[in-house]
């Protein structure tokens, strides 16, 4: 019987259980990830099942999100990361080394797998056509003591692409036209299934930021098939031994299609205070802005910066406008370096952030009054 990729992919993770929509199933974990927000709680519950070394076949700890360290607590929570992952065999990211979500996708995720990670925008490992869930920090650690996740077998979605984005329309306004249509809560219980010939043309980048903003469709995760344009991206990540071909069965079932024509779409914008309050840019134009903040683990990757470095060079941010610039990696980071992109930050006005969550959590740059 032909399969979805998710099915692929899910189907030979079921320990137990009925894989069939709305069944409970437990699933094997390959890899896990924390962020130092939700990781501190999670080590200790590993600690206290008395696992010595992790199961799975990967975990990072990454320190992402409290990097102001305003005070001790959060470089003694670091601390105790670094030496608990010492001790039970878990890669440690410190920080500045940058955000899971975009590190994870560079260095460790891999076509085929499951992956949990205590953060809610887990699912953008989905871009390299990992399934990739945002879980509770509890599950995480109970996954690197080598037990399984329940689920409840989700509907899959096949989001089919056609077409080609016009210029000046982004990745993020395919996400965006989806809110617009479902809402934040037209993903629950569901998997997005992105497939069809406008997949081709997209970056792994542009499909992550797809895949990380689903979260706010509430969906359990997103996914890209593993394609020539995976493969890619691994060998100039010095990786291409982790790829591996995976995409959908011809004529597999789906319980759901939306479509979407690209070359239809027009750069939009989630207003407050939800991101399904999408509008057309052209109907915002001139709205006064007070403060921009470019990153994200939503879209701190290469491609996104070189975009707003091409439309600030040679230019100076308004006087009335605060700039931050949050590069998503180290890895980014050099190569805005090497290229001349980060003196154009530096030159228009911006200021530059540390490789972290940083404004997107509140942690830093508060706005002003009103």
């Amino acid at each position: 019987m032909p399969k979805n990729l998710v099915q692929k992919i899910l189907d030979s993770h079921v320990a137990s259980g009925t894989p069939k929509a709305g069944e409970p199933v437990e699933l094997v974990i390959d890899q896990t990830l924390t962020q130092d927000a939700t990781g501190t709680m999670a080590y200790i519950q590993l600690e206290a099942m008395g696992v010595d070394q992790v199961k799975t076949e990967l975990s990072v700890s990454y320190v992402d999100h409290n990097t102001l360290q305003s005070g001790y607590m959060n470089a003694d929570d670091h601390a105790y990361l670094q030496s608990v992952a010492a001790k039970h065999g878990v890669l440690f990211s410190r920080p500045g080394n940058g955000i899971c979500h975009q590190v994870h996708l560079e260095r460790f995720a891999k076509p085929g797998r499951t992956l949990i990670g205590s953060d809610s925008h887990t699912p953008t490992a989905g871009a390299m056509a990992s399934i990739a869930m945002g879980a509770g920090g509890l599950d995480v650690a109970k996954a690197m003591a080598g037990l399984t996740y329940r689920i409840t077998y989700p509907e899959v979605v096949n989001v089919r692409l056609e077409g080609e984005l016009p210029h000046g329309v982004s990745s993020k306004d395919i996400i965006l036209e989806l809110l617009r249509r479902l809402s934040v809560k037209g993903g629950v219980g569901r998997i997005f299934e992105y497939t069809g010939p406008g997949v081709k043309n997209l970056s792994v980048y542009q499909r992550a930021t797809i895949t990380n903003m689903g979260a706010e469709l509430g969906a359990t995760t997103s996914i890209f098939p593993s394609d020539e344009t995976t493969r890619a991206f691994l060998a100039r990540q010095q990786r291409e031994e982790d790829y591996m071909p995976m995409e959908a069965d011809p004529d597999a079932d789906y319980d759901e299609i939306v479509v979407i024509n690209l070359s239809g779409l027009q750069p939009l914008a989630a207003c407050p205070h939800s991101p399904d309050n999408v509008k057309p840019v052209s109907e915002l134009a001139g709205m006064k802005v007070d403060q921009v903040s470019i990153g994200s683990c939503t879209n701190s990757g290469f491609e996104d910066l070189m975009k707003a470095a091409n439309v600030l060079k040679g230019k100076t941010v308004a006087p009335n406008v605060s700039l931050t610039v949050s590069p998503g990696s180290r890895q980014v980071l050099t190569k805005l370096i090497e290229n001349g992109a980060l003196a154009t930050f530096v030159q228009a006005g911006a200021r530059i952030l540390e490789c972290t969550c940083g404004p997107c959590i509140g942690m830093g740059q508060s706005p002003k009054t009103d």
